[in-house]
């Protein structure tokens, strides 16, 4: 590339992102820190004590399993009781003499059999009642686990519902409703290189506030085995929202930004991932959520700027989602920001140099008025020019 010539370029994105061809046909595909949906990409082995971890945070653990594992576990911790508190009958029954002679005063009524005993345990449970076996006065130690079982019950149900209820007002689902770009973009703003990502809110019922995070995520892989990874944090104009609309989240790319140095060459050797998140709380719920996502190298899209989705009406405010993901080509120079920086200022026209020819001149110059310095000096030459 010829250092007096700026050159212009741009990359197509695509809505499906696993991967990018750009314009000259570079191809790249990068290991994933963070996958598209926010989840992290690791598998954690050998972790002391680990059974011990799921069971003492039970609640959490049920929380984070999947539905189906989850009714299987109730479905078993319901039918368990049953059959355990089903045999404690059976054997109060059997101790008492209940099976072998009817006409004895039995500790619960038509219960003779083991069959009879659990469908007790589960009618006493459930509270069905169909009125056929029953307690009597006969057996304390009958009333006793009578008593037991239906207090087990109680918190057995209460704990399925929190459960439930805690799954389905999860912050996983909320920050399913809250989405990021498929692609980042480099473009011009303010005659600054900047990198931008939209993030916006598909409900109807929006934030009360939210802030946008952003980190530099590297990885280095050494030969011996050994796996370095590093974050730096990415400075955000305006990282307060109220997400009423789509909003563009932008970095502007300074002296003191990870990829001030990175040029669109550069940018395709890269292998860091950009994980961004967006903190926010539900102005429904006030449950705190967290959606994320992350860019690699090849998602980072060099002069795209993103299509604008907000129309404004008589009415109200119009916002097409259809156009999320869409972006337009600019033209933006192929150089990195201190490339373009020291460009952009040799190119500034340069001030003649300023001739100090009087005392005031000098005492204005010191005092930082150069304007006022260069009239003095003009006013002086014109003196000397009369005399």
């Amino acid at each position: 590339m010829n250092s007096g010539t700026v050159q212009y370029s741009g990359v197509k994105c695509s809505d499906e992102i696993p991967n990018v061809l750009t314009d000259d046909n570079y191809y790249s595909k990068k290991k994933r820190y963070v996958k598209k949906d926010g989840s992290c990409k690791m598998v954690v082995h050998h972790v002391p004590e680990e059974w011990l971890l799921w069971v003492t945070d039970i609640f959490t653990t049920l929380v984070e399993i999947r539905w189906r594992v989850m009714f299987l576990t109730f479905a078993f911790s319901y039918i368990l009781s049953w059959l355990f508190f089903g045999i404690l009958f059976w054997i109060i029954a059997l101790t008492h003499g209940d099976m072998k002679d009817p006409n004895n005063e039995p500790c619960v009524y038509e219960v003779r059999s083991f069959t009879a005993a659990f469908l007790f345990s589960l009618e006493t449970q459930t509270t069905i009642g169909y009125g056929f076996r029953g307690m009597s006065e006969n057996c304390m130690i009958a009333i006793i686990i009578v008593t037991i079982q239906d207090v087990i019950s109680v918190f057995i149900d209460t704990f399925v519902i929190g459960i439930a209820v805690a799954k389905m007002a999860s912050a996983r689902k909320r920050a399913q409703t809250v989405g990021f770009s498929n692609c980042a973009v480099i473009s011009l703003r303010d005659d600054h290189l900047c990198l931008s990502w939209r993030v916006g809110d598909f409900r109807r019922n929006h934030m009360v506030e939210g802030t946008a995070h952003a980190q530099l995520v590297r990885h280095l892989a050494h030969s011996t085995g050994k796996v370095n990874v590093t974050y730096k944090d990415l400075n955000i104009e305006e990282n307060n929202i109220i997400l009423a609309t789509p909003t563009t989240t932008v970095h502007k790319i300074t002296p003191g930004s990870p990829l001030y140095k990175v040029s669109l060459k550069d940018l395709r050797k890269e292998n860091f991932e950009l994980v961004v998140s967006f903190t926010y709380t539900d102005d429904c719920t006030g449950i705190l959520h967290q959606t994320r996502t992350s860019y690699t190298p090849s998602e980072i899209l060099w002069g795209q700027h993103f299509q604008e989705m907000i129309r404004v009406t008589r009415r109200n405010y119009r916002v097409d989602y259809a156009l999320f993901n869409h972006t337009v080509k600019v033209l933006v120079p192929e150089l990195s920001a201190e490339e373009y920086d020291l460009k952009k200022y040799s190119q500034r026209p340069k001030h003649k140099p300023l001739h100090i020819s009087s005392p005031t001149a000098a005492v204005e110059l010191v005092n930082g008025n150069s304007l006022e310095a260069e009239k003095a000096s003009t006013s002086s030459a014109v003196q000397e020019h009369e005399l």
